[in-house]
């Protein structure tokens, strides 16, 4: 017998795959969802964007925040990178 599941929970899932970048596999594994069905709540997200500006203006928000939190993890690992070398290079000065 399928599991239903409320609204809530799967806007929460299809946030956690746009916006968080989680997989289909990390998803199934952490809430017991089947990919199936993750898949199927994210088309018919796609497809509501279409038609809805309210969701397509959420969807944008989503992929913003996305792009910005690996943006941020790219600049932090350069900027530990380059405490690392200034380091170095204070430790050959001395």
């Amino acid at each position: 017998m399928p599991q239903m599941y409320n609204e809530e929970f799967r806007e929460k899932i299809v946030r956690l795959h746009i916006q968080e970048g989680r997989t289909y596999k990390s998803l199934v594994a952490e809430y017991g969802v089947s990919k199936a069905s993750i898949s199927k709540w994210c088309r018919n997200f796609s497809k509501e964007c279409q038609f809805n500006p309210s969701a397509q203006n959420d969807l944008d928000t989503m992929k913003e925040i996305h792009r910005l939190k690996k943006q941020l993890q790219e600049l932090e690992k350069e900027n530990s990178f380059l405490k690392k070398a200034a380091a170095f290079f204070a430790k050959e000065i001395k």
